[in-house]
């Protein structure tokens, strides 16, 4: 906010020459009527003529100091966790710009989320650090600060940014309340044993009620809000209560500076000049530049050529010890040896064991990824590897098609992890792509007592082989204002979900529970809840197991032959929709041949739904001018055969054009 830097200025200037005897005018001081001082609270600005007056330097001159060591007692490792939109990113922005880590000419909206994807979506993708410094009663601090997506497809960055620190900021929009997302955050933050300082931000909204929020977080959630902070990180309101708040309530890392070295990385990327770069949080003893180190995973040795902190930009110090956050270069050329959730310690003397890491990200949706030129499969496959190193949770292996050639079967945590990927990949590796439908992974039960899992139709066992197929189901608990319940539990009902229970959380407010197949949810189930709830409903799931369904394979074939490319597992209550809706798309895609070409959709050796492509025909007739009928007959029965013998040995080449046109029908339909 202009009001708090502006203050922060006259406050702590030094004494300078009467602009009566310089013979100059002094200008106005640059107050906006938006940013008056009077939008800071009594507290807040004395709280910041305070620091001018005891500190030997005010915030935003001790920003500037970030790399000075501070005693271990005097380190903050924080996070923010939100449910999306609810102000995160404008927090951290207003944070690094009141400790003066960021210049206000250098600030710009969302200034930790780096890639351009972030910034047009409006969201976080990545985690992303920042060390701040901050002065407190002549006290100077060391914050550590990793701001966390809030998309459900991205609760694995929240999971590792928790595991890095001792306290957490819980930002509750005062006008929304608590969304589905908020409740699953602070579950993952108990979980890791975090102090948790709720937030109430956007007070400055008219429809803001942060009374009634309050009461709302200690009646869901059970948190005390009796002293919850409230903010307008827009308006930059409630932040000196805030960097406060960080320093008094969030425990210091344990001391443990005289241990053998034990670093945990929870962040990785690749530079192309630099290799692979290490994010790193420092458990145990200390690192310094030009040590050699070892990952205890998978013993291989480095040497640390180049160590630093992120200031949110790197910045080269020559020592990190317990309880800091930093980066680390060693000309690491294989993505495969430096992993994240991996144990980084000393060669020569090593710890006795590694950290815990972090549980493996369990892939939740499944799609092919082909390169649209085949010469491009190598490189699609070293992006995979490169993206892989920064995205933990992207799994991959590779895959060929009769009609795509080669390519790779990836798994995603949701579908919005799964576009984003595939916009990464080509907007940062310049790789042209083609997505097949999403699917998820069947447990094939056959009838030798196996169980196989499946995440690709043609790999399923034949109809004579398997006894039963399973798919996995979620729980997914869906907070909506009461408006809107009624079609939101028509949508349950159309995707075959299971109602268990729907409570009033508040007056206003509901929450409904059901047990749902996550195939029915990787579609668009997410568009159709904000569309049916006009945007205010929010979600949040969890896998809770498999259960036996209906399910059978449907096959496309043309011209008698079937496209493994576009079989699908389906519901065999949908079955015939699907099939019906794809027969006519390619009906329109292909281009007529010489014969007549029929468009069949299969379970089985069953047809359930079929298409026809007509024949180009020449006019054999043109000839005849007249006589008998007999000649005419004649013409058309030579006809005829020459067809029918065509259609026995031509092949129809689906053009590419269709293919993709089809996939994305699937991803509609299914």
């Amino acid at each position: 906010m202009a009001t708090t830097s502006a203050v922060c200025r006259l406050a702590v200037l030094t004494p300078a020459p009467s602009p009566l005897a310089s013979g100059r005018r002094r200008p106005a001081a640059p107050f906006s009527a938006a940013s008056r001082p009077r939008s800071l609270s009594a507290a807040s600005r004395g709280r910041v003529l305070c620091l001018a007056a005891s500190a030997p330097a005010s915030s935003t001159d001790a920003g500037q100091d970030r790399l000075q060591k501070v005693p271990i007692t005097n380190i903050r490792n924080f996070c923010i966790i939100a449910h999306i939109d609810h102000g995160k990113s404008t927090l951290a922005d207003k944070l690094l710009e009141m400790t003066g880590t960021v210049q206000k000419r250098d600030m710009k909206q969302q200034f930790l989320d780096n890639m351009d994807l972030e910034r047009e979506r409006g969201i976080t993708i990545k985690l992303q650090a920042a060390r701040m410094r901050y002065v407190m009663n002549n006290e100077p601090y060391c914050l550590n600060l990793i701001d966390t997506p809030g998309h459900v497809d991205f609760s694995y960055e929240v999971s590792r940014s928790l595991a890095a620190c001792e306290g957490a900021l819980l930002v509750v929009d005062a006008s929304q309340g608590v969304e589905a997302q908020t409740l699953a955050n602070v579950y993952l933050a108990l979980e890791s044993n975090l102090e948790i300082i709720p937030v109430l931000n956007k007070i400055d909204l008219p429809g803001a009620e942060p009374d009634r929020i309050a009461q709302e977080i200690e009646e869901i959630i059970g948190l005390d809000c009796s002293n919850a902070i409230r903010c307008s990180a827009k308006e930059g309101i409630g932040i000196i209560e805030i960097l406060d708040a960080i320093v008094t309530k969030v425990p210091p890392p344990k001391d443990t500076l005289k241990n053998p070295l034990r670093a945990l990385i929870f962040d990785s990327y690749y530079d192309a000049y630099r290799g692979v770069i290490v994010y790193f949080r420092v458990i145990d003893g200390s690192i310094r530049k030009g040590d050699k180190i070892c990952f205890m995973a998978n013993k291989k040795e480095y040497v640390a050529d180049e160590i630093g902190v992120l200031s949110p930009n790197q910045m080269e110090a020559d020592e990190l010890h317990a309880g800091e956050v930093g980066y680390l270069s060693a000309s690491i050329r294989s993505v495969a040896d430096a992993r994240v959730g991996d144990t980084i310690t000393h060669f020569a003397k090593r710890a006795e064991s590694a950290l815990p890491g972090y549980s493996e990200a369990t892939p939740m949706v499944f799609c092919g990824l082909f390169p649209l030129e085949a010469d491009q499969f190598e490189e699609l496959r070293e992006a995979l590897g490169r993206l892989q190193l920064n995205d933990a949770a992207l799994k991959f292996e590779p895959e060929s098609s009769s009609a795509m050639g080669f390519g790779f079967r990836c798994g995603f945590l949701g579908l919005l992890h799964m576009e984003i990927v595939q916009e990464r990949l080509e907007r940062e590796y310049n790789l042209n792509l083609i997505i097949t439908a999403p699917s998820v992974v069947y447990r094939v039960n056959c009838s030798n007592n196996e169980t196989v899992e499946c995440s690709n139709p043609s790999l399923l066992p034949e109809p004579g082989k398997r006894r039963s197929i399973e798919e996995p189901y979620v729980k997914i608990e869906l907070l909506t204002p009461k408006d809107y319940i009624g079609p939101i539990m028509e949508l349950g009902q159309e995707r075959r979900g299971e109602f268990k229970e729907m409570n009033y959380i508040t007056e206003n407010r509901a929450k409904l529970t059901y047990m749902l197949p996550l195939a029915e949810m990787v579609g668009d189930f997410f568009d159709q809840l904000k569309s049916r709830s006009k945007g205010y409903a929010s979600m949040e799931y969890s896998v809770v197991g498999y259960r036996v369904s209906d399910l059978v394979k449907l096959d496309i074939q043309i011209n008698g032959e079937p496209v493994e490319a576009l079989s699908t597992i389906v519901h065999k209550e949908k079955a015939y929709t699907v099939g019906r809706a794809l027969t006519q798309k390619l009906k329109e895609l292909i281009p007529r041949q010489m014969f007549k070409i029929p468009i069949q959709a299969c379970i089985g050796a069953k047809v359930i739904a079929s298409e026809a492509l007509s024949a180009i025909r020449k006019d054999v007739l043109s000839k005849c001018y007249g006589g008998d009928i007999s000649r005419k007959k004649k013409l058309l029965k030579k006809q005829a055969e020459g067809k029918k013998r065509m259609k026995a040995i031509g092949r129809v080449e689906v053009p590419q054009e269709a293919f993709m046109a089809v996939l994305k029908l699937e991803k509609e339909v299914l």
